[in-house]
């Protein structure tokens, strides 16, 4: 009877009505539907962990962790925010965790030969064959964001959209792997990392979240694999995007990144390597180094229309509640709406834009739709 009058509440007593609790029921209901696998691929076997089932005719929403933190660490406050909530139940999702950077993981051996992240991207096709994925909206930070696009450059027929957080897709030049071999005889490896994760003003600021997962890294009995992980984003292979040529991302995507975040001028360098008229350009004010994870509240706002865009979900525009916001201009959506920002915080979406030569350089001009509170047009 207990499971009968549950049912009962549910439907007398909408969701919406209660967005706290609404916010709680979807956060168990996922945890009562997450399915966990460990997949054999030939470069070691990783760990995913599925919530809800698939739906007909639509992709898996796949996700990809950043180095120093497992799926959980990286995604949970973003997929457990009530209007996220309403947006992946019309879609299976499915966390990926890199080998050994999930929690309960044994820890490896000295000298293990841990894969580089071109192959950890050929995982992925591993995981979409075992769970019978035909295609997939890829959702990726830092190190995750790199994989999942080395993968869609070579499996473009797979992935219909993505997300890529913090993404650099350049290799590391000799003065950046002096300054790190410089930096590893002062700082720790917990320290490296979270100056990865985490802009400076955050470390120095010391929030409450920067403590979090400062005290998870340094206690983790997986430093050691942290590190493995950490090791091989530092030795990518550059990815060699170039607008308009051979090497390019031809799917819809979404670049997002901090105001001030360590990796805001490589982002934006990514930006202007992209096909115009399908990539789109979030910089989000007051979000730090995390966005997915200080931000959630506008990050599913920007992911709504992203996805809606694409053709699905359009019914959740009309349940979303007004707000002030700001005009937004998606070239790769072909539409403008307004995005709704809580307390009036500032959010940037932009085009990328033609690149210059300056001073036998190439440069990109800041020209975008910036409409914010106190800020001019162009203003970083």
């Amino acid at each position: 009877m207990s499971e009968l009058q549950e049912v009962q509440i549910t439907e007398d007593n909408p969701l919406l009505q209660d967005p706290l609790k609404a916010a709680e029921l979807a956060a168990k209901l996922l945890q009562v539907q997450e399915q966990k696998h460990s997949i054999e691929t030939p470069y070691g076997v990783v760990t995913v962990t599925i919530q809800g089932t698939p739906k007909p005719k639509r992709p898996a929403i796949v996700t990809f962790h950043d180095v120093g933190m497992d799926h959980k660490m990286c995604f949970d406050t973003l997929f457990k925010y009530e209007d996220m909530c309403e947006i992946v139940k019309n879609f299976v999702v499915c966390h990926i965790d890199a080998p050994g950077q999930e929690e309960g993981s044994a820890v490896y051996p000295p000298g293990y030969q841990y894969p580089s992240l071109d192959q950890l991207a050929e995982t992925i096709p591993c995981v979409l064959q075992y769970l019978n994925f035909p295609s997939i909206i890829g959702i990726g930070v830092g190190a995750g964001a790199y994989i999942f696009a080395k993968y869609t450059l070579s499996h473009a027929n797979t992935v219909e959209g993505l997300v890529l957080i913090n993404i650099d897709p350049n290799a590391k030049g000799w003065m950046d792997w002096a300054a790190q071999k410089l930096t590893g005889l002062t700082q720790s490896i917990s320290d490296m990392m979270l100056g990865h994760l985490f802009s400076a003003e955050e470390l120095s600021g010391n929030s409450d979240v920067v403590r979090q997962y400062k005290a998870s890294i340094l206690n983790s009995p997986l430093i050691s694999n942290y590190q493995l992980y950490w090791n091989s984003y530092n030795s990518r292979r550059d990815l060699n995007l170039e607008r308009g040529g051979g090497v390019t991302l031809k799917c819809p995507v979404m670049l997002v990144v901090g105001d001030q975040a360590p990796h805001e001028d490589a982002v934006v360098e990514c930006n202007s390597k992209l096909d115009p008229t399908q990539t789109s350009f979030l910089k989000m004010a007051d979000s730090g180094g995390q966005p997915q994870i200080t931000q959630p509240g506008k990050l599913t706002e920007a992911f709504k229309y992203f996805v809606q865009g694409m053709g699905y979900i359009p019914h959740i525009l009309d349940k979303k509640r007004s707000m002030g916001g700001f005009l937004v201009h998606d070239s790769s959506v072909a539409l403008s709406h307004r995005l709704s920002l809580q307390r009036g915080e500032s959010l940037t979406v932009s085009h990328p834009v033609p690149e210059q030569r300056v001073g036998g350089r190439t440069s990109s001009s800041p020209g975008r739709s910036d409409l914010l509170k106190g800020r001019e047009p162009g203003d970083l």
